[in-house]
């Protein structure tokens, strides 16, 4: 097959923007926002795709969501690759020990205040997305299509009292005129520096968020029989959520977490309620109307044997990213040339998830995951520490922690399957 000049192109258009994709990572990490609050991320992500000269900017929407539209001037087949990056940060301190870290404190979010870090990775998925736009826009004249720059606010979720995220891009129009034939993005992850995961299948679970509220009747600490405390059905609800993995099938995982308890009262108060926040997680959609149920009916039967009562709502529902056989055949050969053949492995699936699942399953395309840490690939296929490095640090938590060097990979991923989509060699076998 011959060879694409094209691709040489984006090569060096990325590596010439790695130094400003770093920048802006670190520029972000030191400044994260959460969710539906990242108002100067928009703004630094705006100002850069005007300044590319970009046909459209798009600005405010579903908060603060910014949409990018380069519009190539070659002649094809009218395809438009929507490529998606996440911008919010996690009410998570920032231990990742360089000297780019973030010290924000939002004092303002509700529930706050909240120490806020990139614990999750966005920081690079934005930078790296700005990274791509450079590199895109400088090979206008030989994009065959169009490619929106998609920069989606509140992934994390927004506080339950407001919309935010995907979804609520979608329900604004975001992807109206023009219409992705893709969607694609990615997620850094602990996997060895450089390396693509990819999943034939959900490569992410259903999730949907949990509030519980127990309610008794207050009293004074010292009376309890004049009261009904909720705290004995609290704790029979935590206890309990450990027998509901034994009533659905142990073959497809699930995973309730209670994440942040509330209460009301103080050491000499049996409150008069008790709110419980938290996940639940299910590698199979099916089994999450199964898991809601049970949870439900634990906590008001849990409630109901201590005198008390118990709401359970669910709230923010996301569906798996359902990565196809056909998608993921089509992206192979892209991905195996940006990674290399040997750095391009098959992942398992987790119970993370994502609502980029919005855009993939209305619009087709797929999520692959970035390895962005000191790593190597163990016996078993599974990332091992690599000798003298960092270790392996799971997102979210505070010691997160991604390689700079690895951003470019990232840059030249989005560059190349925008390019290839729109060029017809990356599109599903009918």
């Amino acid at each position: 097959m011959t060879a694409d000049p094209v691709h040489a192109e984006l090569d060096r258009l990325s590596e010439e923007a790695a130094a400003q994709v770093i920048a802006w990572r670190r520029h972000l990490h030191r400044n994260p926002e959460l969710s539906n609050r990242e108002e100067g991320t928009a703004r630094l992500v705006a100002e850069h795709l005007r300044q590319l000269g970009l046909d459209e900017v798009r600005t405010g929407i579903a908060g603060h969501g910014v949409v990018g539209v380069l519009r190539g001037t070659a002649a094809g087949g009218g395809r438009v690759a929507a490529l998606r990056a996440d911008t919010d940060a996690l009410p998570v301190k920032d231990l990742c020990g360089t000297d780019f870290a973030s010290r924000v404190v939002d004092a303002d979010y509700p529930g706050g205040p909240f120490p806020v870090s990139h614990a999750c990775g966005h920081d690079c998925h934005t930078a790296m997305l700005m990274g791509a736009a450079t590199v895109l826009a400088g090979v206008r004249d030989r994009l065959p299509g169009t490619v929106l720059l998609v920069f989606q606010p509140a992934e994390e979720g927004p506080p339950v009292t407001e919309t935010g995220g995907a979804l609520a891009m979608v329900d604004a129009g975001a992807f109206a005129d023009p219409v992705p034939t893709m969607a694609f993005g990615m997620h850094v992850t602990p996997y060895p520096k450089g390396y693509v995961g990819y999943r034939v299948g959900n490569q992410y679970g259903a999730s949907v968020l949990v509030r519980i509220t127990v309610t008794g009747r207050q009293v004074h600490g010292s009376t309890p029989w004049q009261g009904v405390d909720p705290m004995p059905a609290v704790g029979a609800v935590l206890t309990g959520i450990g027998q509901l993995y034994r009533q659905v099938s142990a073959f497809d995982p699930v995973t309730v977490t209670i994440g942040h308890v509330e209460d009301i009262g103080r050491f000499n108060i049996i409150g008069e309620t008790v709110t419980l926040w938290g996940t639940v997680r299910c590698a199979v959609e099916g089994d999450m109307p199964a898991v809601r149920d049970r949870l439900r009916r634990l906590a008001e039967h849990s409630a109901a044997a201590y005198g008390a009562t118990a709401e359970v709502e669910y709230l923010q529902p996301v569906p798996p990213v359902h990565n196809t056989g056909p998608w993921v055949a089509a992206a192979l050969p892209t991905l195996r040339r940006v990674a290399g053949g040997e750095r391009v492995t098959e992942t398992g699936a987790t119970l993370g998830y994502d609502d980029v699942s919005e855009l993939v399953s209305r619009f087709g395309g797929l999520y692959v995951m970035l390895g962005v840490q000191d790593a190597t690939l163990g016996e078993n296929g599974l990332p091992v520490p690599e000798e003298g490095g960092r270790g392996l640090v799971t997102n979210h938590n505070p010691r997160f922690y991604a390689d700079d060097d690895t951003l470019v990979t990232g840059v030249r991923l989005h560059a190349h399957v925008a390019y290839d989509h729109l060029a017809g060699t990356l599109l599903p076998a009918e």
